[in-house]
């Protein structure tokens, strides 16, 4: 197949554009190719610069494509990019895009607890935005929606931000919504769940939601994190009240490690409703399977 990944030069998109290209011709725009570094020596990798926010663009990129895999998305805004901008915009346009090109094949990455209506956040009512603008392409081409929990893996944005953040506070760490469940995820295994997605004809029109086989609460990550990492901890769990002007002040911090965005994204947990794994055939693996092999003294 020839596919294109929006988002490849990512944390999942790097792994999944690896795998992909073990099978298939991949086309990974960029803002900047040196972003790809780990693609460049693929031989199906065609790895090009491109704005994938122009419509026009997206047509010349999506020409002769078999399939389109959308991963472009946001923690938190930042200047002139909003959520509105990154996950519901461009996915109209990847859509209309992708319909002109006739594409027969379009995945989008969301989230657990994306909902338009309901979602405590911007951030997840701009990911169900996005979510139901793809489910409305279902008569224009096979569609696909996949929802992970948390993801871990080797240059992830959870476990190696918690070990930077104990690093920083000599083990200290003030956490807002302790509680807050998840269910996380190796990248790995989102990366074969889109792989099986992309392959099997009755992934059409499906939406899988994909989590780990243990529920752990926020703390229980940052612990385990803390010990394989081999660093001191120690944990302060804040009070709701403390945890959102947490989250209000680091609404000014450059890089914002935390937001007053994903305090209400924390006010729902991530686990799964149906089992996506299962369905698609496959046998997600524990954290403590693999953090030592990137954290730990392994490394």
């Amino acid at each position: 197949m020839k596919v294109c990944v929006l988002g490849g030069t990512g944390f999942v998109g790097t792994e999944l554009v690896t795998r992909l290209a073990r099978e298939h011709w991949v086309r990974v725009p960029t803002r900047n190719v040196g972003h790809g570094d780990r693609l460049r020596v693929l031989d199906r990798v065609e790895l090009l610069v491109a704005n994938v926010h122009d419509p026009r663009t997206l047509g010349d990129l999506f020409a002769g494509m078999d399939a389109v895999i959308n991963l472009v998305g946001i923690l938190n805004e930042h200047g002139r990019t909003s959520f509105r901008a990154v996950h519901v915009e461009l996915t109209e346009r990847v859509v209309a895009a992708a319909r002109n090109a006739h594409v027969e094949r379009l995945l989008h990455m969301s989230a657990l607890g994306a909902s338009a209506e309901q979602g405590p956040s911007r951030y997840l009512r701009s990911k169900g935005q996005a979510e139901n603008r793809v489910r409305a392409a279902a008569g224009h081409m096979a569609t696909t929606v996949l929802r992970p929990s948390v993801i871990f893996g080797p240059r992830d944005s959870l476990t190696n931000r918690f070990a930077d953040l104990l690093r920083l506070g000599s083990g200290f760490l003030p956490l807002a919504r302790a509680k807050a469940r998840f269910a996380p995820i190796y990248v790995h295994d989102v990366v074969e769940a889109f792989v099986q997605a992309l392959q099997r004809r009755d992934a059409a029109g499906q939406t899988y939601e994909l989590c780990g086989p243990e529920i752990l609460t926020l703390e229980q990550i940052v612990r385990l994190t803390a010990q394989v990492a081999g660093l001191p901890h120690r944990i302060l769990p804040l009070p709701d009240v403390l945890g959102r002007l947490q989250g209000a002040l680091m609404d000014f911090v450059p890089g914002k490690p935390f937001s007053s965005d994903n305090y209400r994204s924390l006010t729902i947990d991530a686990v799964c409703k149906v089992d996506g794994c299962a369905r698609l055939g496959i046998v997600p693996r524990p954290m403590l399977d693999v953090l030592p092999t990137y954290l730990g003294a392994e490394r």
